[in-house]
């Protein structure tokens, strides 16, 4: 039995981390709305159960260290947010997970960068794939980063 808060968190985090992907390395303004679209306010202007569930999923990347941010946008998200060198590394890293052979036929600098959890995730959420989007990202935080091989840069004609 899948529990709908935990596919929520996975997919919110997704969506996080991709938006900050791509405005790195410039710092931007993560809106809760941005992610999971508008929610509505009760009548003492308390947001959704969903909503804060966004939010915590912002500040937990940020207390694990996938992201830094200056401040609280009040409970609507994060100004100033960006990745952290720990998450673009293992964003952009060759991932060993695949659900899909690249083209042979490609340049192999697009094969590479195919071939990165940050390609993958976007391709995933893209596809509105949710089996997979909870895998990659599951994958994606429960890996370290490691140092890149010079080996990884071979196809793109590094010498070893």
């Amino acid at each position: 039995m899948s529990h709908l808060h935990i596919d929520d968190f996975t997919h919110d985090v997704a969506r996080i981390l991709m938006q900050c992907y791509m405005s790195f390395p410039r710092p931007v303004a993560l809106y809760v709305e941005d992610i999971v679209g508008p929610t509505e306010v009760d009548d003492v202007g308390l947001h959704s159960t969903r909503h804060m569930s966004c939010l915590g999923a912002m500040l937990w990347l940020a207390d694990e260290g996938y992201l830094r941010y200056q401040a609280t946008i009040f409970q609507e998200g994060l100004e100033q947010a960006v990745l952290t060198n720990r998450a673009f590394v293992l964003l952009t890293a060759l991932s060993d997970l695949r659900f899909e052979e690249t083209d042979p036929q490609l340049p192999a600098t697009v094969r590479l960068e195919k071939a990165t959890l940050a390609e993958q995730i976007i391709h995933a959420i893209r596809a509105q794939d949710s089996s997979r989007t909870t895998a990659l990202v599951r994958y994606l935080l429960s890996r370290n980063p490691q140092p890149v091989g010079k080996e990884e840069f071979a196809p793109i004609g590094a010498k070893l």
